[in-house]
């Protein structure tokens, strides 16, 4: 994906009704005028991934036969404006589209069984929502997740605000691993006794679908660099060698006050916005580097061009705020969740597959697949009402625990002293113990999952029911 420049990306704002990009939607507000939807259709190409073969059967996301050439689409859309996209399916499974972060409608968050029928090969599903949240979002499936996430169905939302300071640049990257063998061809997405312990790494790491990519970004320049943890299994330590960088906004929730970024980790279904000041010399090169485990890695390089803008990391600003109600902790209930292994090595058939294990669960219950008829919620909450989750990892792994539809502050934590703005997914380290705050405020039911896939697959998954 190339850098985008501002004004570029002001341009193509106003040409939103041409562009895949840029998207729209039907109105949330009375009055609104329904806009054209946005085409994606899941479908099968080639690619190269590997560099020793072309992979075959990778599934990505297209507006039309001609533009699914590659990985999914960015797709951009504005804070408070209407959105639609009509998918339509070309696998030869069934799918859906699960809009990762935003806080919409149950029936639009693309969960099969709970919240919409499967969208099966050569039908289609309209989604329409407004997204009230500024930020850094994704997209995949929640159907067969293991495989069609690990062959390729993640693509970035990036949700604008209008009043977002300038930046001069902006590059989006989505991180995801492949497990590809000899040849570039797909292998076996999990072996059983990594998907009873941390998960199953791929071979493969790329950014953007490229392995180490490089941009050239302005030099002397401030540049937003929005991440994406879309792979199935990956907790990343992101550091920056060769520039200053500032985190402005985790999990799509702008920071409090803009803080350097030294070793910050995310995992799976998490997002971080970065804006970093290129150097001023002409060719100077910038790392952003995975620094987890003991061999550190390249994700992405940016290279200094042009004459420098002489721009100042001390000029940034914090974004302005998403609306989020505040939990009162003077009414709220509090709902005990332990993450914990199972003995229960029971599981279900379902349209969206099984792995054929259960390693995981919640409140000693493993989530038995996406059948007609699922487990009970975790939880019944009353709409508008105040909640606590004391939440427990009870195994010697992290979960990150990601929740459909709300947002949750993190009040209390045994292991971070630092805690982050509202968020949709927490990373669970090893033994932690934490309280989330959150405001049942959007009806429906509710997925809480693990997104490292194989745990989710294998039981870690629940849901509440708001009414």
């Amino acid at each position: 994906m190339p850098v985008i420049s501002r004004r570029t990306l002001l341009q193509g704002s106003a040409a939103a009704a041409a562009s895949f990009s840029l998207g729209a939607g039907l109105a949330a507000g009375r009055g609104a005028a329904a806009p054209s939807p946005l085409l994606l259709k899941a479908r099968f190409i080639d690619a190269e991934l590997a560099k020793d073969g072309i992979t075959p059967k990778v599934m990505t996301y297209g507006t039309s036969e001609a533009t699914a050439t590659g990985m999914p689409p960015v797709i951009r859309m504005k804070k408070g404006e209407p959105f639609a996209a009509r998918l339509v399916n070309g696998l030869d499974e069934p799918t859906t589209v699960h809009w990762h972060g935003l806080r919409i409608a149950n029936a639009m968050d693309g969960v099969p069984e709970m919240t919409q029928p499967y969208v099966y090969p050569g039908d289609g599903f309209d989604y329409a929502f407004t997204p009230p949240d500024a930020g850094t979002f994704w997209y995949h499936p929640h159907c067969n997740t293991l495989t069609q996430m690990g062959h390729g169905l993640t693509g970035v939302i990036v949700v604008e605000n209008p009043d977002d300071p300038d930046f001069d640049a902006e590059i989006v990257l989505n991180l995801r691993d492949w497990r590809l063998g000899s040849g570039g061809a797909f292998i076996a997405p999990f072996k059983p006794r990594d998907a009873a312990r941390g998960g199953t790494y791929g071979t493969i790491r790329t950014a953007n679908w490229r392995q180490e990519p490089a941009y050239d970004a302005p030099s002397g320049g401030l540049v937003r660099v929005r991440l994406a943890a879309t792979d199935v299994t990956r907790i990343y330590t992101l550091g920056m060698e060769g520039a200053p960088a500032l985190v402005i906004a985790l999990d799509g929730n702008p920071v409090e006050a803009p803080f350097p970024l030294d070793r910050l980790d995310f995992g799976p279904g998490q997002r971080v916005d970065l804006v970093l000041r290129m150097p001023d010399t002409e060719g100077a090169v910038v790392r952003l580097g995975n620094f987890r485990g003991s061999t550190p890695w390249t994700i992405a390089t940016l290279r200094a061009t042009g004459a420098s803008l002489k721009r100042d990391i001390g000029d940034v600003k914090p974004l302005a705020a998403n609306s989020i109600a505040e939990a009162d902790l003077s009414t709220a209930e509090h709902i005990p969740l332990d993450f914990t292994a199972t003995a229960d090595h029971a599981t279900a058939p379902g349209i969206c597959g099984t792995l054929g294990y259960t390693f995981w669960a919640i409140n000693k219950v493993a989530w038995p697949g996406d059948t007609p008829d699922p487990v009970a919620p975790l939880a019944e909450l009353k709409l508008g009402r105040s909640y606590v989750l004391q939440v427990r990892n009870r195994t010697p792994h992290a979960h990150p625990i990601h929740l459909h539809g709300l947002s949750f502050r993190i009040l209390s934590s045994s292991k971070r002293p630092v805690l982050p703005p509202p968020t949709d997914t927490i990373l669970l380290l090893p033994d932690e113990q934490a309280e989330l705050g959150l405001v049942a405020d959007n009806p429906g039911d509710w997925l809480l999952h693990c997104h490292i896939i194989e745990h989710q697959k294998t039981g870690m998954s629940g849901y509440f029911r708001i009414a």
